[in-house]
């Protein structure tokens, strides 16, 4: 299972939704080809803003991420576009900081 937590740039709230919304086939496509079982999102309201949590299940979901940043299926290469729009994230990149530690 992957879980991931991301702000929303603030600003992009509504084009964000909207997104999310829209991206149903395309999720349903990567959710096939990278062996997800279930693809949720949720928005959470928080006192810094708007962050979005994520959770990926399956076979596929412990590799989900890295196999979308090495990518050049043109599904995958809007969804980090998009990635990248409404969240600041770059998965070409590694994420600032320490990897989260699973505590339980």
């Amino acid at each position: 299972m992957g879980l991931v937590v991301a702000p929303v740039v603030k600003g992009k709230e509504k084009e964000w939704k909207k997104w999310v919304a829209n991206s149903k086939k395309d999720l349903e496509d990567l959710n096939k080809r990278y062996g997800l079982t279930r693809h949720d999102v949720w928005e959470v309201e928080s006192p810094d803003g708007t962050l979005a949590v994520v959770l990926h299940e399956g076979p596929g979901a412990d590799s989900f991420m890295q196999k979308i940043a090495s990518s050049n299926n043109k599904t995958d290469l809007l969804f980090k576009e998009s990635l990248a729009k409404f969240h600041g994230m770059d998965l070409n990149a590694p994420p600032p900081g320490p990897m989260p530690v699973k505590l339980n």
